[in-house]
């Protein structure tokens, strides 16, 4: 094994020359980030049932291992979202004990996910999985944070949902009407902010005013302070857990499930990074630090943690060179926990609830579940519905794995469908002229016999165009030493293409034209042309860039080389 293929991205970027320069804009970049990443770390650990500073305990400690010892550039780690559900199931069933030993256990899968290289496996989650299963958590995040926002009388929610509207119901009568305003203004501001001043640390903003408003005139609310006490102003010492097989045994199954979602949305908050940035993410590394970070987390009183994509992209937004500004962004937040951890007491639990109900409206990604459930293919809607109800419903482990199985089994029906009009090798995707197949003498439409002009690239798709083929479509251009001005994507032999294989495409669209290429299909069949037209992708890339011949694809190439027609710059909305 090649070491200086496994060290961390801090390392080798520090190596390449760090310059005083570089240093500043990580300085900006990580103390932007940590003012936004206070009061969400908190928000997280109330919603996930533990106390707030156990947030920042391991948005500090987790932060600090991810950006230190990661596969990506610009990777902010720390408590999410997509953990909330998971975490308030364990603790409710087994205590912080119980989380301590799943989330340890949860580190220690990730890091041999990364040591067997596993990371690209993770990759290949069908679309649809992933949007029902995140549109499932973003709803249940919504439903448990009811009780702050309305600043119901609950002494200790339920975990499942129908059992939370039900509570819901019968307490409807105790609403905190000055909760229910300062969670009302809070989520106004949040939404004005972010639309009018994107740049400006919203969520901070929106505790500071909540908190002076409550301070000054003695709104009678539930805070922090009233809640959980005091807090620590700095981190505790490290202790490790107590373990034993039977609490093994029982956690287990939790283990398995943080590890598979702490892999998937690290590694998604990465390729975000990416396409922002156009860098390139190690994932194996990306998982081994992740392991690491959350078994150090858990050490230090901490939760589990993963990849802030939020958090990340204002990272890249905020100028950040490279690790160091996560680095930084960690240590703020231990100075922050050391200066003002009074005034933290202030904050009512109302505004960190409206906080949470913005995050969960934004990790629902509703435009896509909506995409998918009315414009997509019957299988495809099968699999994001099951996944969602049995997420919201049920739990996030059988929401998950049936999701899964459910694609595994209607792609192997998809395989057999075509059967009979397609070669039944393997689908790929590799440059025409380039391909271990004998070159066919008889076909006069091989790009052999064609002329292709310079500046143009033509590659061409084999097979079924499914999730398993999608990323290998995203990395093409980056193969390439120079971005061509025309990519020729060929489809005559491509008979489906499910909802995973459009929204590669839609992200490859992207990408070229952040490149400046111009995107040309040639050979879509009806079929596909139909699905295209039906989610809008047509306009994003152009219907004279969808072609249903290479001849006609090759003249369009030459129109755009000769630039009679001017080449497009931006994907519509």
């Amino acid at each position: 094994m090649n070491v200086k293929n496994w060290l961390p991205r801090s390392y080798t970027l520090l190596k390449e020359g760090y310059t005083f320069a570089h240093f500043s804009s990580d300085v900006l970049a990580g103390a932007t980030v940590a003012i936004i990443a206070l009061p969400l770390a908190m928000a997280f650990a109330i919603a996930s049932g533990v106390s707030p500073e156990r947030g920042l305990f391991t948005a500090i400690v987790a932060g600090f291992i991810i950006s230190l010892l990661g596969g990506s550039r610009y990777q902010i780690g720390g408590p999410t979202g997509a953990f909330v559900v998971v975490l308030y199931a364990v603790i409710l069933k087994h205590g912080y004990d119980g989380l301590v030993i799943a989330t340890f256990l949860a580190g220690g899968m990730l890091v041999l996910m990364g040591v067997f290289k596993l990371g690209n496996i993770i990759k290949f989650i069908p679309y649809p999985v992933t949007v029902g299963f995140t549109s499932g958590i973003a709803l249940i995040i919504f439903s448990s944070q009811i009780k702050d926002f309305l600043g119901l009388p609950i002494a200790k929610m339920p975990a499942e949902f129908t059992d939370q509207w039900v509570l819901y119901s019968h307490e409807a009568l105790h609403v905190n009407y000055y909760a229910l305003a300062i969670g009302l203004i809070s989520i106004a501001m949040l939404i004005k902010l972010r639309h009018r001043f994107p740049r400006v640390p919203a969520p901070m903003l929106v505790i500071v005013f909540s908190s002076f408003a409550v301070w000054l005139f003695t709104i009678p609310v539930e805070t922090i302070g009233s809640k959980f006490g005091s807090l620590p102003s700095t981190l505790p010492s490290p202790s490790i857990p107590a373990f034993s097989l039977e609490k093994i045994r029982a956690v287990f199954p939790d283990a398995i499930t943080i590890a598979i979602l702490g892999a998937i949305e690290s590694l998604l908050s990465c390729v975000v990074a990416d396409g922002m940035t156009g860098d390139h993410h190690h994932s194996n590394k990306e998982l081994i630090a992740q392991g690491v970070a959350n078994i150090g987390s858990v050490l230090f009183g901490g939760i589990a943690a993963t990849g802030a994509i939020a958090r990340t992209a204002t990272n890249i937004k905020s100028g950040a060179y490279g690790p160091v500004s996560g680095m930084l962004h960690a240590l703020m937040l231990l100075i922050f926990m050391f200066l003002f951890s009074k005034l933290i007491l202030l904050i009512p639990l109302a505004a960190l609830a409206a906080i949470l109900v913005v995050v969960a409206w934004n990790m629902s990604e509703f435009h896509h579940f909506k995409a998918i459930a009315l414009k997509s293919e019957r299988n495809d809607v099968v699999v994001l519905l099951m996944t969602f109800f049995l997420t919201v419903f049920i739990d996030l482990n059988t929401g998950v794995q049936t999701g899964i199985m459910l694609a595994g089994l209607l792609f192997i029906k998809r395989m057999i469908d075509v059967t009979g009009i397609i070669d039944t090798k393997e689908s790929v995707v590799m440059p025409f002229d380039e391909t271990d197949e004998p070159i066919d003498e008889t076909d006069v439409h091989a790009i052999s016999n064609k002329i292709v002009p310079q500046g143009v690239e033509v590659y061409e798709i084999n097979g079924p165009f499914f999730f398993g083929v999608a990323d290998r479509l995203k990395n093409i251009l980056g193969e390439l030493e120079d971005a061509p001005k025309v990519f020729i994507l060929r489809m005559r032999h491509v008979p489906m293409i499910d909802a995973t294989g459009l929204h590669a495409l839609e992200e490859f669209l992207e990408l070229c034209q952040s490149n400046g290429t111009v995107l040309v299909l040639s050979g879509v069949n009806e079929r596909i042309k139909h699905k295209m037209e039906r989610l809008g992708f047509d306009k994003n890339v152009g219907q004279e860039n969808i072609t249903d011949h290479i001849d006609t694809a090759l003249l369009r190439a030459d129109r755009l080389l000769n630039q009679e027609i001017p080449c497009p710059t931006s994907i519509s909305k």
